[in-house]
């Protein structure tokens, strides 16, 4: 797995995970709960240095308002609960996106969480929450505009996103069956390996993962040269 320094997933599939048991959406989004949790585990065991997820993204506001609350409450409790999860493994907690949007109390749960696992090394666990990468590449330029900096447009960009100081993104996976990028870290993942799987992120276990992982490794990435 040295190839493989950072995993982006696209956890897709969760409302129609529900509709074919019969429940509710918000059913579906407390099983992907056990598939994030399995998968984060597996990458901090398997030695991936970072894992970014997106959860929740500037569109999904557009939700009915009622599973927009849901998300929230759920949210705030992950953060609570699986506290145990991050200190346990060592694993680094990081959020990306436009923050200021949650309410005082969410924020301040998720800096607690990122303050008291800084220091943590067997993998940096990145949740993409109110993140959309349009919305992060604009703030990025509005902050180096604010500040009047010049210099290479390129590298000053990388430096104000989300994600500065991690590395590009080496394979991206979107779980659900769906074939699109959907605005997740759309600088990052310019030469990134994609891939698409049929299984809802419910069902989607580390085997599954394991499986893409072996395919990323036979491929031949040339970044553009020949």
């Amino acid at each position: 797995m040295n190839n493989l320094a950072h995993l982006a997933i696209i956890m897709d599939g969760n409302g129609r995970w529900a509709k074919l048991q019969g429940k509710p959406r918000t059913h579906g989004h407390q099983q992907g709960i056990n598939a994030l949790r399995n998968i984060t585990i597996w990458c901090a065991k398997e030695h991936i240095a970072y894992l970014t997820l997106y959860a929740f993204s500037t569109e999904n506001w557009s939700r009915p308002k009622t599973e927009v609350e849901f998300l929230m409450r759920m949210l705030k409790k992950y953060l609570v609960q699986e506290r145990p999860t991050y200190l346990e493994h060592k694993i680094r907690f990081k959020a990306i996106g436009n923050l200021k949007k949650f309410s005082p109390t969410l924020q301040k749960t998720i800096l607690n969480l990122e303050q008291e696992t800084a220091t943590h090394t067997a993998l940096t666990q990145v949740l993409a929450l109110n993140y959309g990468g349009r919305d992060e590449i604009a703030r990025a330029c509005g902050r180096i505009l604010e500040r009047g900096l010049k210099g290479d447009l390129q590298e000053l960009i990388g430096a104000h996103l989300d994600t500065a100081g991690l590395p590009d993104v080496d394979l991206l996976v979107r779980t659900g069956g769906e074939m699109r990028l959907s605005n997740f870290l759309l600088w990052q993942s310019s030469y990134a390996e994609l891939f698409f799987s049929p299984v809802l992120w419910p069902d989607f276990t580390p085997e599954h993962l394991a499986q893409i992982i072996a395919s990323f490794n036979q491929r031949q990435r040339k970044f553009g040269k020949v």
